[in-house]
């Protein structure tokens, strides 16, 4: 985002300053006229904000004078009750302490906009509180709120706005400001290039569909110390045409979903490259903490996620290439299968997830490569039962992807499927209640690396369960507790596993392997053996 401008110049010093006192203080005056900036406050136009009527249209004339110099629209303290405001190139709106933009309950209000920019959310809301298109330098900042009354819609998308929708434009701000009660998803961020999204506080749980943020086919996107509470995927990255969404950070966010709190999908037309997550708190989270996906057709490539301390969520972790293949315009060809791949994330600390589990899951032949997860800490409730453990997990490659597609899965901590070059490097798992299931299913996997594990496992099964998987290298490894065996072996294209420098002093065998399992499959030494195994 190029700040070099004088606008820019002066939207930076503004935002560093904290945005305050800007009716008031003679230095921002000062400063935006120094910027040949303007500053309209909305009374001087015949809005009384006293919440009673509706001002869309001195609210817009105020955008419309401030849009031929630049500058901010100012609204005092007070109660703003509006349409559809449609922003114009080089105007803010500021909402100062004590200021609520309330959106109108009446549907004629929101008039429908068709963008030019066509991808599939032209099958979602056409409506919005504040609209924007093809604009340059635009933003939202302040101290103050904007409520959109969502829970008084009723009934499919088209019938429930947006709060804030912006399509394809450049250098978007929103800072300081909280969004709430939504009656669609909250803000919409639509080909755009250089947003920045700081120190926003979001809590909309009234209505359906209630995303918190959704980036979608964007490049140079900062997400930043943001405050999220939605009823449906707090931060959501999306691809709904055949634009990537790129160049993307989000950091020092604390997220609540009565879905999932970091999400790419579950629209990936045009996919995700050089993505960077860190250091977020998710808490009392339904689905999944982490989701990354790619299901109709995109690449997902070059993801980092670190530092997520996570509280009470379905699954910490969920990473899914499918194949649901739905175009992004419905008369456009179905897309292939996409990729997956170049996946690290360190640094997860999560406790109370459910009895689920977490599933990396590819398809037969359209594997995920190169995935990294090191210095992972997941404790899970447990209670799964021998029948969970024992049961087939269907491929359903075009269902909807959420963690729980597939049931209770047969590892009650990571279930790999359908994968090549996965490295799992200290990664300690435990359970609450009762347990039968494995922390560590691989099924088709080539290229494993266990490096530094704590497995902890039922006492009559295997810490680790190994079906159909080749390249595997198990070192520095543990079981915490007692366990019957440390590693079960299956399947005859089982190949090349080498067990190294182990401590498996707690498990009754080393490994067993399966009839099935070649001759000279398994290598094993230096690893510390049981006497009993002995």
């Amino acid at each position: 985002m190029n700040h070099s401008s004088p606008r820019r110049g002066f939207l930076h010093r503004f935002l560093v300053a904290g945005g305050a006192g800007v009716a008031a203080s003679p230095a921002v005056a000062a400063q935006a006229a120094a910027a040949r900036l303007s500053i309209h406050n909305v009374t001087a136009y015949g809005a009384a904000g006293d919440g009673t009527r509706l001002e869309t249209r001195p609210i817009q004339n105020a955008i419309d004078d401030c849009a031929r110099r630049g500058g901010l629209v100012y609204f005092p303290a007070g109660t703003w009750l509006s349409g559809t405001l449609f922003l114009k190139s080089n105007v803010f709106l500021y909402l100062d302490a004590g200021a609520t933009l309330l959106g109108s309950k009446d549907l004629n209000g929101y008039p429908v906009t068709v963008q030019a920019f066509r991808s599939y959310t032209d099958n979602y809301t056409d409506k919005s509180l504040i609209y924007a298109e093809n604009l340059d330098n635009i933003g939202i900042l302040g101290h103050g709120v904007i409520d959109g009354q969502g829970a008084s819609f009723k009934g499919p998308y088209k019938v429930r706005p947006y709060l804030v929708r912006v399509i394809q434009c450049r250098d978007v701000t929103v800072s300081g400001v909280t969004i709430r009660n939504s009656p669609m998803w909250v803000q919409h961020y639509l080909a755009c290039d250089g947003v920045l999204i700081r120190g926003i506080r979001v809590h909309s749980r009234v209505n359906s569909n209630n995303d918190g943020i959704d980036i979608d086919c964007c490049e140079r996107v900062c997400i930043s110390d943001c405050d999220i509470s939605s009823g449906d995927d707090a931060i959501v990255l999306k691809s709904t045409a055949d634009r990537p969404t790129r160049n993307v950070t989000v950091t020092n966010c604390v997220l609540s979903s009565h879905c999932n709190a970091l999400k790419m999908g579950t629209e990936t037309n045009g996919g995700f490259e050089n993505i960077a997550i860190s250091n977020c708190t998710v808490y009392d989270t339904r689905l999944a903490g982490l989701t990354l996906q790619i299901v109709d057709g995109g690449i997902l490539d070059r993801v980092t996620v670190s530092g997520l301390a996570m509280r009470n969520v379905g699954a910490p972790i969920f990473i899914r290439l499918g194949n649901r293949a739905r175009p992004f315009q419905e008369d456009g060809p179905r897309p292939g299968i996409g990729r997956l791949g170049n996946v690290v994330i360190s640094g997860i600390e999560a406790v109370g997830a459910s009895k689920t589990g977490c599933a990396i899951a590819g398809l037969p032949g359209h594997v995920i490569e190169n995935v990294t997860l090191d210095n992972i800490r997941l404790r899970f409730t447990g209670g799964g039962s021998a029948e969970d453990a024992s049961r087939d997990v269907p491929e359903n490659p075009d269902k909807y992807p959420e963690f729980n597609m597939f049931g209770a899965l047969p590892a009650y901590g990571l279930y790999v499927r359908h994968a090549r070059n996965v490295t799992l490097r200290n990664l300690h798992a435990a359970f609450e209640q009762n347990e039968a299931r494995p922390a560590l299913i691989c099924d088709d996997v080539q290229g494993l690396e266990l490096a530094g594990c704590s497995l902890d496992s039922p006492e009559d099964g295997p810490a680790i369960r190994l079906h159909q998987s080749r390249d595997v290298f198990i070192h520095g490894c543990r079981v915490p507790r007692p366990v019957r065996v440390f590693l079960h072996a299956a399947g005859p294209q089982t190949q090349a596993l080498s067990l190294i420098g182990n401590d498996l002093g707690k498990a009754r065998q080393p490994v067993e392997t399966a009839p099935d399992v070649p001759s000279g499959a398994l290598f094993l030494d230096a690893n510390r053996i049981s006497p009993e195994a002995a």
